[in-house]
């Protein structure tokens, strides 16, 4: 729907700008709008390859599996329906890592394999899980202490000063994941007695 959405809105702004005789106008703004499109998305590649290639490297070497190990006690609270040493564990914590570093296309593909973990432990396959929902929710909200993809769009887009928006950041993204993890909480617990 949204595509569609996105397509009428373009649609609808060259034909205005035809209709206005700006046609110079509208084509000038595309050609320029492609090259900023190329140049931003290279200068984010570095960056993003550097922090998935970190990532690998952290899971392959065990750091992931400790950092698991040291927060088992809040993922058990967070995602009590998870069984010990399950993969999603690890899948969950590697996506909140690349959340926590702020890199969302990173986290991405981790967000995949979690979720792909979570739903082989729903026995009710087409209705999302507490579990689920809470990693959705963490996914969104989550706390990033280093919002390493939005300093490097700023960088690239010219800012003077990228990383001033990280107090900022900090503040939305705790407040965003206290108030989901509450309503989950409480939604879980309404749900529980509305199964009984």
């Amino acid at each position: 729907m949204l595509n569609y959405i996105w397509f009428g809105m373009l649609v609808f702004g060259i034909i205005v700008g035809i209709l206005n005789g700006r046609v110079d106008a509208v084509t000038q703004a595309i050609v320029d709008s492609s090259k900023n499109a190329i140049e931003l998305s290279i200068g984010l590649l570095g960056i993003m390859c550097l922090w998935t290639g970190l990532m690998s490297v952290a899971e392959k070497s065990g750091v992931i599996r400790t950092i698991s190990r040291t927060v088992r006690p809040v993922l058990k609270f967070l995602f009590p329906g998870i069984p010990k040493d399950h993969p999603a564990s690890g899948a969950i914590v590697m996506n909140l890592v690349a959340n926590f570093l702020g890199l969302g296309n990173a986290a991405t593909p981790l967000g995949l394999k979690a979720m792909g973990e979570l739903q082989k432990l729903n026995k009710n396959k087409d209705t999302a899980t507490n579990e689920m929902s809470m990693f959705l929710v963490l996914n969104t909200a989550c706390i990033q202490f280093i919002p390493a993809t939005v300093i490097a769009v700023r960088s690239a887009a010219g800012s003077k000063n990228p990383t001033e928006i990280i107090g900022t950041i900090w503040v939305a993204t705790i407040c965003a994941s206290i108030a989901g993890i509450i309503t989950v909480k409480s939604l879980s617990v309404f749900r529980r007695g509305k199964v009984r």
